[in-house]
């Protein structure tokens, strides 16, 4: 980053805004638990439950849905996939009988997922594992000020990264 702020007034205008020290530090340690934590999730849940963190989250987000069912399209904007990624990972999930697509009623040119009993037992015995990965490394390191400061942060990104919150993250 040296090099950019060295050679970023070059271009004419007004020099661009770098980060700070506090930024730049504060910046570092988000980008590190953005890059370790989806690993240590993955590593738990295929050591436990066989099951990538991608496939679990399909799962569980099923698993909350009216019915236990979702269009694949509603499930893509849910789980930020593409299309081809979630129906190449509901292939996976079909074989293993945790999930079924069939035709949507409303509109036969949109399929639906549903989670099936098999995939509904899945997801009962794999969350606790799940739950106590989450405790472990996020919440269990932090105060409840920092618990608070934390949902605070998150909705002010969240604002900006998913303002039709389709992620459902946002409680407001």
């Amino acid at each position: 980053m040296a090099e950019a702020r060295e050679t970023g007034a070059e271009s004419g205008g007004a020099p661009p805004r770098w980060l700070t020290s506090d930024e730049l530090r504060a910046w570092q340690k988000f980008i590190a638990v953005v890059e370790l934590l989806p690993g240590v999730l993955d590593s738990q849940l295929q050591h436990d439950s066989e099951l990538t963190h991608f496939e679990y989250y399909t799962l569980a987000i099923l698993s909350e849905a009216p019915d236990r069912t979702l269009r694949m399209t509603a499930l893509a904007a849910r789980t930020n996939s593409t299309l081809p990624r979630l129906s190449h990972v509901a292939s996976r999930l079909e074989k293993r009988g945790y999930l079924e697509r069939r035709p949507c009623a409303e509109d036969r040119r949109a399929t639906n997922a549903s989670l099936t009993a098999e995939g509904w037992q899945k997801v009962r015995t794999t969350a606790p594992g799940h739950v106590a990965t989450v405790l472990a490394h996020v919440i269990t390191p932090l105060s409840p000020e920092d618990i608070s400061d934390l949902d605070r942060i998150m909705g002010r990104m969240l604002g900006r990264l998913d303002p039709e919150n389709t992620f459902r993250a946002s409680n407001e």
